[in-house]
């Protein structure tokens, strides 16, 4: 049951949707996804780790950086049937298209250099 409540919780964020939804396209690093999401590097930081802490992210290191990505093989059906619920959904929503090209072009190495 904790499990389950893990997922749904980490679900119920527009935030964390959206970060599923990128991490589909690819693996991002917290700085890529920050700046997508326009938000803090504390709060996506902290955003990714409900993830994390549910199972529907892993990381990774990666040089100076962690990337996080979908899992490739989920912990249970529960958190399979939840990200094929994510991939499925929202594919016409504007904001998901509009971070779609946005990871599409993001590069860690610049946006790291511009600060």
């Amino acid at each position: 049951m904790r499990n389950t409540s893990k997922i749904f919780k980490a679900l119920s964020d527009e935030s964390r949707i959206r970060i599923l939804k990128m991490l589909e396209n690819r693996p991002l690093c917290v700085c890529e996804i920050q700046h997508i999401l326009k938000g803090s590097q504390p709060n996506v930081s902290h955003h990714l780790k409900t993830l994390y802490d549910a199972g529907l992210v892993e990381s990774e290191k990666d040089g100076l950086w962690v990337s996080y990505r979908l899992p490739d093989k989920p912990e249970s059906p529960t958190h399979a049937a939840a990200l094929a619920l994510v991939r499925k959904s929202l594919s016409a929503d504007e904001t998901v298209r509009k971070d779609r090209a946005i990871v599409a072009s993001v590069n860690r190495f610049e946006i790291t250099c511009r600060r």
